[in-house]
């Protein structure tokens, strides 16, 4: 990565070992305190890669955490989330005497097999929304979140029996249940950036629909606009849904509607034409588009507007 260490942690044993931690209590799950973390210094930014799921809710670190295009700091109460693979970049900033605070919760896919949540984790967005979005939670929320976290600390280190794993598999659902709500909270107060951000989708169709090179290559896709924008398709998706009630597939489809209405009315292009020129292969899939979202067949408008 550009010349920057990358350090792979395959196990939560190796993470614990390379950290300064005891072993853990069992090899698939660890709650850690932030405190007792001491990372082996490294001169200048570093990355590392899990292959395991975090939690992670920390403050005063001294240090930037960089995923995808955004970096955050933690002077206020931050919560993000990773699954494995994810890329995470660190550089530690000046020596500080403030000492860091907050937890984190390791946990391995194979603590979870067998369990509803081993699939029901994969379609957490906010799995994916850490590539681009921590999570900042207000005093009541910090609370809420860390007592659930110290629910698992203490099943944790009780004596393991037949219903530890689901104990703490339905303390973990509640969990990632109030993130989803924070989540949701955290969109609709960030007001003016999501707008921002909805205008940005705008101004991508409205330029991709006048680019005839691109419209060769079809319609644009939820994909495509979300990279533009640094942000996850289902983040993307999620947010536009809060703000305006529907996904980027239906704000693609609506702009195309936007578009053939316009060509319909001010042009003397053929229907097939017009499904042409808007990136469709083949009419019929345009006609119907077309008569699902407006109850008239394209011919129909064209008329209805010229009668």
């Amino acid at each position: 990565m550009n010349g920057i260490p990358t350090y792979h942690f395959k196990s939560i044993i190796e993470y614990h070992r390379i950290t300064g931690l005891p072993k853990p209590e069992n090899p698939l799950i660890s709650l850690i305190d932030i405190k007792d973390i001491k990372p082996p210094r490294v001169e200048g930014p570093f990355s590392i890669i899990l292959d395991f799921y975090t939690v992670s809710l920390k403050r005063g670190m001294n240090a930037k955490l960089k995923y995808g295009q955004q970096s955050y700091d933690f002077d206020d109460g931050v919560m993000f989330f990773t699954k494995p693979g994810q890329i995470l970049g660190f550089e530690f900033e000046k020596e500080t005497l403030d000492t860091p605070s907050g937890w984190m919760i390791l946990i391995h896919p194979d603590f979870l097999w067998n369990t509803p949540l081993a699939q029901s984790i994969q379609q957490n967005e906010f799995f994916n929304y850490s590539v681009n979005e921590a999570l900042y939670l207000s005093e009541k929320e910090e609370s809420i979140i860390t007592q659930i976290a110290l629910n698992i600390e203490q099943e944790y280190h009780n004596n393991i029996d037949k219903f530890s794993q689901s104990v703490i598999i339905a303390q973990l659902e509640l969990l990632f249940t109030y993130s989803e709500r924070f989540f949701q909270r955290q969109f609709i107060t960030r007001k003016i950036s999501s707008h921002q951000v909805l205008n940005q989708v705008e101004k991508i169709l409205d330029e991709y629909f006048r680019d005839a090179s691109k419209i060769q290559n079809g319609l644009p896709t939820v994909g495509y606009i979300a990279d533009l924008l640094n942000l996850s398709p289902g983040y993307l998706s999620e947010l536009l849904k809060v703000l305006t009630g529907q996904n980027t597939q239906q704000h693609i489809h609506n702009k195309l509607i936007e578009k053939a209405k316009e060509k319909l009315t001010s042009t003397q292009l053929t229907v097939s034409e017009i499904a042409y020129e808007l990136g469709f292969e083949h009419l019929q899939s345009f006609s119907k588009l077309f008569k699902a979202k407006t109850e008239h067949s394209p011919l129909e408008f064209r008329q209805l507007f010229y009668s």
